[in-house]
């Protein structure tokens, strides 16, 4: 019998779901898991039909981070530029899930650990369930969590709060990461993938150019200074205003007006 996968994909309703699939070792993210993402990522980059991508996991851990006993950089690395160069090899994956033109999800229904905060914070979405809580644990190890956990998660809640995650090592409950603006919402863990999928499906309803618009301009203006990001707004608008998208979605509202 063959061993199960490490992660299930699944398709419904336009969306592509990675389930992280090794309970038994908290989902500890192996190079098998690490090549799943990879080409759910380029199915839904390539594929018109699929509208959203969703990163979960089963069992009582989203993910405890990296599988430390699989072959890493930190393992095949014998110098630091090629320790620099398959380090970069990982920080692509989270990097193309940022510039995916289509909204990602992830749904953490447990505690999310280490690369997994670091996988979240390249995503457009996180919901936690009310169990989960998210750690950056890396510095008890003497290092940093350098997969975009400390670039992203500093830009996503601010220098205080990186510092009690990524320096001071605290958990992070779901509540308090949702106050502090890490997750987006938190729902119980008990109906939990229903309702992250009941909520994907209301933002995939939306008009699908002006959705990856939205996406780029918001991650364009982020790095820019006020009057860049106005002609950004005004040339995406330029695009999206003559599309047939904004002429059916204009005739909708008016027919409703008018109703």
């Amino acid at each position: 019998m063959n061993p199960p996968s490490h992660a299930l994909v699944a398709e419904a309703d336009s969306i592509l779901t990675v389930t992280l699939n090794r309970p038994d070792k908290l989902n500890a993210i192996s190079p098998e898991i690490t090549a799943v993402l990879w080409q759910a990522v380029r199915a839904v980059a390539e594929r018109d039909d699929l509208r959203a991508l969703v990163i979960t996991g089963t069992g009582r851990f989203f993910t405890a981070g990296i599988d430390l006993a699989a072959p890493s950089a930190a393992t095949r690395a014998e110098v630091g530029s090629q320790f620099r160069r398959l380090y970069r090899e990982h920080h692509l994956l989270y990097d193309e899930i940022e510039a995916l033109e289509k909204p990602v999800f992830l749904a953490a229904q447990g505690p999310c650990l280490g690369a997994g905060l670091e996988m979240a914070a390249s995503c457009d979405f996180r919901i936690a369930s009310d169990t989960a809580y998210f750690q950056l644990p890396e510095v008890a190890l003497a290092t940093i969590a350098g997969s975009g956990g400390i670039s992203r998660v500093t830009r996503l809640v601010g220098v205080h709060w990186a510092k009690w995650i990524a320096m001071a090592n605290r958990k992070v409950s779901a509540a308090q990461a949702l106050q502090i603006g890490l997750v987006h919402e938190v729902f119980a863990v008990d109906g939990f993938h229903d309702r992250v999928h009941e909520l994907v499906i209301d933002i995939i309803k939306l008009p699908r150019e002006a959705l990856g618009a939205s996406k780029l301009a918001i991650d364009m203006v982020a790095e820019t200074d006020r009057a860049t990001a106005r002609n950004i707004e005004r040339v995406m608008n330029t695009t999206l205003i003559f599309s047939d998208e904004f002429a059916q979605a204009t005739e909708r509202f008016t027919s409703k007006d008018q109703g």
